[in-house]
């Protein structure tokens, strides 16, 4: 029988995820390339562990079961999309900038509320969110102070301004 009342540290954090792509060089140019995450290790020719900062890995990348292989279906179940943090405003829009630059096209660009978020497919169609958070004291509340989450477009030139010098 389980405890119904457990609830999870709230220290408890996603370590990483791990992705099955079908061409390990074309995802390290996107992942590595693109979006600037480090080579941490490359395990053989069939996997790769890459990070932001050092850590030994935030995403595993691998071709074990996958190699060659199509996309998975949209419409099917798994992984909606792995979502990447950044720690600023401004840290989201050089990331803008440089997908923009680099002509990478994004499936969406939202404001919710506690956060601004980029969507956008890896070269195996595999969601990513690049977003960062609004300090907690300025998320939207309800009456009895629950989160009111919403999805409105993200003002792409206010975004960009955070790149402009300040006067």
């Amino acid at each position: 029988m389980t405890d119904k009342h457990y609830v999870i540290p709230a220290q408890t954090r996603i370590g990483h995820v791990h992705l099955k792509v079908s061409d390990l060089k074309r995802s390290l140019d996107f992942y590595c390339g693109l979006l600037g995450f480090e080579l941490m290790q490359m395990y053989g020719e069939q996997a790769a562990f890459i990070s932001a900062g050092g850590y030994h890995h935030h995403i595993g990348l691998n071709t074990w079961y996958s190699k060659g292989a199509p996309a998975a279906d949209k419409h099917s179940v798994g992984l909606f999309h792995t979502a990447i943090v950044y720690p600023t405003r401004k840290d989201l829009a050089h990331i803008f900038d440089r997908l923009r630059k680099a002509g990478y096209p994004l499936t969406g660009a939202s404001d919710h509320g506690v956060s601004e978020a980029l969507y956008l497919d890896d070269p195996d169609h595999n969601g990513v969110e690049l977003y960062w958070d609004r300090p907690q004291s300025s998320w939207p509340r309800l009456e009895d102070g629950s989160i009111e989450m919403f999805t409105r477009p993200l003002a792409l030139e206010s975004l960009l301004a955070e790149l402009k010098p300040q006067q």
